[in-house]
């Protein structure tokens, strides 16, 4: 990729991350650009250039430390971040999103180093159309925003989630070709209830409690308002809002703008993708499967919504299908009885006799559990040793992030199960050899499914996002994990085919939308028009 023609000259070229090539600019470029001498003189590949990139990341003692690596890299050379990225996608994920971000996100206000991204605050009610003209960007097609009350399952981090729409929009651009350049991070600084971080000296947020009710929606609608203004067409990602507000503004505004929540929507597609390939290896049909989620929260029931239209696309009813899933939360069963539910959980509070979760188990008899409850170690061994009772090859999806908060380990499951269970988490676990047979964990990332949501709603200039679009995506992921991979028990595909997998779900996701005219723009060849949106970052 040739570097893009600019009026830029001299350090203002090597200052601009989207620009910068460093040693790798030619003689030519050199001179045109006002160079030289402000280079060294040996003119280097990119290649040569990840050559020392690795080098010096494989030599941090700790992935904390390779983090913040990273986030120089991004910040003074975006396309040889992103080459290292994609060329090295097993190494690096998990360093510049699950597990490592979460780390970088406690650490925040302590690792701190340079401006990134768009901070919104509490105090800037009534000015935020002008507070989004600051930002020198003209043209934005993605948003991701948090408020970072829960930030995976480490809760509230106020001003320090940053990290998170960071680290989810560098992998738009690694994943899918999102042009960095018209992506946008954004921290809607509420306050933060974590006393914690208030003590701190260093805290870069707002240091008071969290704004509710109508003065919080009032901000939130102030600049849903303003980024519809000024870049008009651009897709909005909500990221790690609590669940009652994760909910609300998902309902608030998912038939008015270009908008997901990707804890409760991507995750449900990941996770709905995982159950499809998973019944090729179990040998169940969905339509016959019965599956309990552990955790009713924004991704369970997400997950189980989903879930609802693939059933009913399988053959079910609604009620049918919605009698397939069953939910047990702190207070055990999720019944008819209980008065005590949101409404997001209502649909599936069944008549049952109320119960725990091995009664439950024991009652219901599914072929597959689910995790989301941000506290690990609750998929004990009597759990999994019943799972393995009840079925010769259980589903255990332990999805809570980071690896400190899954419900168990990819050790746990096969030891318990005799090396029988079909395995995924949320974040990576290393393969594990259960008497001379290799199992190999599938991640259940929802990095498989929001970069490909975003490119293909962006291909066909998409008004809104419904659930046929993300249940194509669900399919697309599922149709790439092969039978050799199966074999293994992984249930989703290998991570270096990530930008092979979203261009898949871009194309299932963009056809949707026509299909369900969503679409404001119907391209000839929609492949062809996902290509020519891929940027590759190879110079």
């Amino acid at each position: 990729m040739a570097i893009t023609m600019t009026n830029k000259r001299g350090y203002d070229v090597l200052t601009d991350r989207h620009l910068n090539k460093s040693t790798a600019f030619t003689e030519e470029e050199r001179d045109r650009y006002g160079l030289r001498g402000l280079l060294p003189p040996a003119v280097g590949s990119q290649n040569t250039q990840l050559s020392r990139v690795l080098e010096n990341l494989r030599r941090k003692r700790d992935d904390i430390e390779r983090y913040v690596f990273l986030m120089a890299l991004q910040s003074r050379n975006e396309r040889l971040f992103l080459k290292t990225i994609i060329e090295n996608i097993e190494e690096t994920l998990p360093l510049i999103y699950t597990p490592t971000v979460g780390q970088a996100c406690l650490e925040f206000a302590h690792i701190y180093r340079q401006e990134r991204g768009l901070y919104v605050t509490a105090a800037d009610r009534g000015r935020v159309a002008d507070l989004l003209l600051n930002w020198p960007e003209e043209e934005i097609d993605v948003v991701v925003v948090t408020d970072g009350e829960r930030i995976l399952g480490l809760g509230d981090l106020g001003a320090n989630g940053m990290g998170i729409p960071v680290g989810k929009l560098a992998l738009y651009a690694a994943c899918a070709g999102i042009d960095p350049a018209r992506c946008l991070p954004v921290m809607l600084d509420v306050g933060t209830n974590n006393e914690s971080l208030r003590n701190d000296p260093l805290y870069l947020g707002l240091n008071q409690p969290r704004l509710r009710d109508d003065a919080y929606l009032s901000l939130v609608d102030e600049f849903i308002d303003a980024v519809r203004i000024r870049w008009r067409g651009a897709l909005i990602q909500f990221e790690d809002f609590a669940t009652p507000n994760a909910y609300r503004l998902l309902n608030r505004y998912r038939d008015q703008t270009l908008c997901f929540n990707d804890d409760i929507q991507g995750t449900a597609a990941v996770a709905t993708g995982g159950i499809l390939a998973a019944t090729r290896l179990a040998g169940t049909d969905l339509a016959d499967m019965r599956i309990v989620f552990l955790g009713a929260g924004s991704a369970a029931t997400g997950i189980a919504d989903l879930l609802v239209k693939a059933l009913e696309a399988a053959g079910l009813d609604n009620e049918a299908a919605r009698q397939r899933l069953w939910f047990v939360d702190l207070h055990g069963l999720v019944h008819s009885a209980r008065d005590d539910l949101a409404p997001h959980n209502l649909p599936y509070a069944h008549d049952h006799e109320p119960g725990d979760l091995i009664a439950t188990l024991r009652s219901i008899k599914p072929h597959a559990l689910i995790g989301a409850t941000g506290a690990p170690g609750v998929f004990t061994r009597d759990v999994l040793e019943l799972m393995a009772a009840l079925n010769e090859q259980p589903i255990i999806f332990a999805l809570s992030n980071p690896t400190s908060r899954a419900e168990c380990t990819a050790e746990e499951a096969y030891h318990a199960t005799q090396g029988r269970a079909v395995f995924a988490s949320g974040s990576p676990f290393g393969p594990v050899d259960y008497h001379g047979r290799r199992r190999i964990p599938g991640q259940g990332n929802n990095v498989y499914i929001f970069p490909g949501i975003g490119l293909g709603a962006l291909a066909v200039q998409a008004r809104g996002i419904n659930d046929a679009m993300f249940l194509a995506a669900a399919h697309a992921l599922a149709d790439h994990v092969s039978d050799e991979a199966l074999a293994d028990g992984t249930v989703y595909p290998p991570l270096p085919t990530i930008r092979a997998v979203s261009r898949s779900v871009a194309i299932a996701v963009g056809q949707a939308a026509i299909d369900t005219g969503l679409a404001q723009s119907e391209p000839g060849d929609l492949a062809a028009t996902i290509d020519a949106l891929m940027l590759d970052p190879t110079y």
